[in-house]
């Protein structure tokens, strides 16, 4: 029988609610993930925000940069449905355990934040080190973040083949490969399996898309529509 495939809850439940906002995540929740999926950065006044891009006009009323946005300037913001840009505290005070956390890092200004957050949450509100996965694109702030702690699970997000892929998971002791899914190919799967690394495909939202993903032995799957991947 093929094991059960993570099933992540991309920037909350992004499918059916505001991405990256309270009420997505308490969407994906509701929709019973094991992981949900953010992005991150730090704004003007050092907190750690929830957004996906720096650019504000995407997915809020606003304009302008969040890292020249204070919190009090983002805080005025509709980030949809009446939504305002969540802090990584509030963000976390929600989910509470109830899955697990892949925070991906989109600037080396939020990594002290981050590990911040992440201490201080292993130390003083029970959570584990396991509970986490911290995630990005550059290579510099994975690098970054280990050398800061050995116990932080990383993983290397890729949207494109690299022959150095293996050999830099290997040097920063990364758990997982977060991978843009027509990169995931059996043989890739095997040669990761049998390295230690697990395999998560982004962003999967077409049934024929996840059926054959997890059919080929994918570990995790990122989604808009998480309650489409099967539990």
């Amino acid at each position: 029988m093929t094991p059960p495939v993570l099933r992540i809850g991309h920037r909350g439940a992004k499918g059916y609610e505001p991405e990256n906002t309270l009420l997505s995540f308490q969407k994906a929740l509701a929709l019973k993930v094991d992981m949900i999926e953010f992005d991150v950065f730090s704004c003007r006044s050092g907190e750690v925000v929830v957004i996906h891009n720096n650019e504000l006009q995407p997915t809020t009323d606003g304009t302008g940069y969040v890292t020249r946005k204070t919190l009090e300037q983002l805080k005025i913001l509709d980030a949809g449905k009446g939504q305002t840009i969540p802090t990584l505290t509030e963000v976390l005070d929600l989910i509470d355990r109830q899955a697990k956390v892949n925070i991906e890092i989109k600037r080396a200004n939020a990594s002290n934040g981050v590990i911040h957050a992440i201490n201080r949450y292993v130390n003083e509100q029970g959570w584990a080190y396991n509970d986490f996965i911290v995630s990005s694109f550059s290579r510099k702030i994975l690098t970054t973040i280990r050398k800061a702690s050995p116990h932080i699970p990383l993983g290397v997000l890729a949207r494109r083949r690299s022959y150095t892929l293996f050999s830099f998971a290997r040097k920063i002791q990364a758990k997982t490969l977060h991978l843009h899914h027509p990169l995931v190919r059996k043989d890739l799967l095997t040669k990761a399996h049998a390295l230690g690394f697990n395999v998560f495909a982004w962003t999967v939202n077409t049934p024929a898309k996840i059926e054959y993903l997890i059919k080929i032995g994918v570990d995790g799957l990122f989604s808009d529509f998480p309650d489409r991947i099967p539990s």
